[in-house]
């Protein structure tokens, strides 16, 4: 409940109403919005993202969210989000990392939720949120590197935790989301950031 909605405080309305409006007149007779819901019943947020997972307004045209809840392989987990970093929407990535951190096995639950922080850093950083950004990128980096002596699925621990230490050290504004994506997998090395 918002202060002009205190039925206590003796205002009668909002005193940033415009001349006009409906200061004076109580509180407000219109329901409260009705949350965004997914098929499921769950609340979600239905308004459209841009490439970085930012909301924009309802009816605008956005990028497609990713489906959550979708079981994949960690190898199909790796490719689809490797795509989404290439293609300079780790907001996305984010997303299928998360679900891959969800359905993982106990074990391995801190690699993917590492991975899955990697992205949101790299969301951060490309949003300009250089603080952050870096914290977490340097959580993720943490996250994983106890993974580096088994590396698992061909992840390549050592270059990401070196690539989220470099790009964390040097934030100061907002850097391009697929020019600094990181390499996942050994195959091809970590990128080096721009």
């Amino acid at each position: 409940m918002n202060p002009s909605e205190d039925p206590d405080d003796g205002s009668g309305g909002d005193p940033d109403d415009a001349p006009g409006g409906r200061s004076g007149d109580g509180p407000s007779e219109d329901p409260p919005a009705a949350r965004d819901r997914d098929p499921e019943g769950r609340a979600r947020n239905a308004r459209p993202r841009d490439g970085l997972g930012r909301p924009l307004p309802y009816g605008a045209p956005g990028v497609e969210r990713q489906p959550e809840g979708v079981e994949r392989s960690p190898r199909e987990s790796l490719t689809e989000a490797q795509d989404l970093l290439d293609r300079g929407m780790p907001f996305h990535a984010h997303e299928v990392l998360e679900d891959a951190w969800k359905m993982s096995p106990e074990p391995e639950r801190q690699l993917w939720r590492g991975l899955a922080q990697l992205a949101v850093g790299l969301t951060h950083a490309a949003r300009g949120n250089a603080k952050g950004g870096a914290a977490l990128l340097l959580r993720g980096a943490g996250a994983i590197a106890p993974y580096e002596d088994t590396v698992p699925y061909d992840i390549d621990v050592t270059g990401l935790t070196a690539w989220a230490r470099d790009l964390a050290d040097r934030l100061d504004g907002p850097v391009a989301a697929a020019g600094n994506a990181p390499r996942l997998c050994a195959v091809g090395g970590a990128r080096t950031a721009e």
